[in-house]
């Protein structure tokens, strides 16, 4: 793996290095290797902790100018693209429902369930995890083990720069209806985002659960239960509310995670 890390490195320098086929062979190589987990491309050190693996997602952005543009069809319909789909769901141990749609470098683990939605190259779907109806896992995105993506939400895709950190939910976490999640945010375990959240780096995502507002940014943390909000601020043309997130509570710790969440909707009348 050093000398694939190597060889990429060398032509992310130098694109001239591009036709030759060992640099080839060392992108085609960390593809598959993403294809089936056996790489990724963000690496957990600890809770709410990740580590960027660069040279992958130099890897992924090298990966389009030497693949060549073909035809794709299944059954009645066809696409133009340069990136074949996924396939062996079956024997990987993922139910995909039509129109269900993996690009080839996203690895996809087994008890996963995707409805009708898309996940793009470089994703990280773990098992357990529900992508529901229209959802879509942009690239680089790391979605943890038993994870909620309701119907619409977008986590989006964070190729370049190469050092960016992805768009990153961990284990246990529910995400409402129409949820948006750019820009490199992490959305720590067990949080629950209500319906309509929008996160991106600049967004303050507002603790008022105590005395005193406490802000975060691109980051929510373990546990939290998000709701959209927002806040007045001044402009040279006046005051205006701009768009927030309140964390209103917190989720109980629990070994069943499905009585903490639906405690947590409860208590807090959170609409998902």
């Amino acid at each position: 793996m050093s000398e694939y890390q190597s060889i990429i490195e060398a032509a992310w320098e130098d694109r001239q290095l591009l036709p030759e086929r060992e640099t080839q062979d060392a992108i085609l190589q960390t593809i598959r290797m993403l294809n089936f987990g056996e790489i990724r491309v963000a690496n957990q050190l600890g809770p709410g902790k990740w580590v960027v693996n660069e040279w992958v997602k130099k890897a992924i952005t090298l990966y389009f100018p030497i693949q060549a543009m073909e035809t794709i069809e299944v059954g009645p319909f066809e696409f133009y693209d340069k990136i074949p789909l996924k396939k062996g769901f079956a024997r990987q141990g993922v139910r995909v429902v039509p129109h269900a749609l993996v690009r080839n470098g996203a690895f996809i683990e087994s008890g996963a369930i995707l409805m009708p939605s898309y996940v793009n190259i470089g994703a990280y779907v773990g098992g357990g995890t529900m992508v529901d109806t229209w959802a879509t896992v942009g690239s680089c995105a790391q979605i943890g083990r038993n994870v909620h993506l309701s119907g619409g939400v977008g986590i989006g895709g964070v190729l370049e720069p190469p050092q960016a950190s992805p768009n990153i939910i961990e284990d246990d976490c529910f995400i409402g209806s129409r949820c948006i999640v750019v820009e490199g945010v992490i959305v720590e375990q067990e949080a629950v985002l209500g319906a309509n959240v929008v996160l991106t780096q600049s967004t303050h995502i507002i603790d008022v659960t105590g005395p005193e507002p406490v802000i975060h940014k691109g980051r929510v943390p373990a546990r939290s239960v998000v709701i959209p909000g927002s806040y007045e601020r001044q402009y040279p043309a006046g005051k205006y509310n701009v768009s927030c997130a309140l964390i209103i509570g917190q989720r109980q710790a629990s070994t069943d995670k499905k009585v903490s969440l639906n405690s947590a909707l409860r208590e807090h009348q959170v609409a998902v």
